[in-house]
């Protein structure tokens, strides 16, 4: 049997036991909600040759416009041959535009074009109301909990990202 501490109902602290067939089961579940989740971005994507990849970076330069490519690196954990592959066709196509550092001129700061803006909307809807009708009918204790074992799933640099965009939206 395998064990987790998750917090009891009345603030204090319960083991939950779960067994490795649940536990299963939920990495079973997390596999297709990721494949539903993206399914409606890989259709829209597939539209300009794109793949998830790009999405990524065109979602993250978004949230963080004028991040530099190294924060990107950060935040995405791909190589920069592999960043420099997708922000070339990225650029290229006219979705961002890369400007030269004022304080250091060997930095490149990143910003969606108008095209890029309409394209990162047109994902991010589609991945929205698909999690907004799956929050609406699990209910408000499932959201919080969902996002919870998110959290507690995440590695600490990634938890460090994660907190910084959440400080943007306050």
């Amino acid at each position: 049997m395998a064990e987790n501490k998750a917090g009891g109902g009345s603030g204090g602290e319960a083991l939950l036991f779960l067994t490795d067939e649940q536990l299963r089961k939920g990495i079973e579940a997390m596999f297709f909600a990721y494949r539903g989740f993206t399914a409606d971005p890989d259709r829209i994507l597939e539209k300009y040759g794109y793949g998830r990849a790009h999405h990524r970076a065109v979602h993250f330069i978004g949230r963080t416009p004028g991040t530099n490519v190294n924060n990107l690196l950060s935040i995405l954990g791909v190589t920069k041959q592999s960043l420099n592959r997708v922000l070339r066709a990225l650029i290229e196509d006219g979705l961002v535009e890369s400007r030269v550092g004022t304080q250091d001129k060997r930095e490149r700061h990143l910003y969606l074009t108008e095209s890029g803006k309409a394209l990162e909307a047109e994902l991010s809807e589609a991945q929205r109301a698909r999690m907004r009708a799956a929050y609406r009918e699990a209910g408000h204790e499932a959201v919080a909990g969902f996002r919870k074992v998110l959290e507690a799933m995440m590695d600490p640099d990634q938890v460090v990202h994660f907190n910084a965009m959440s400080v943007k939206e306050e």
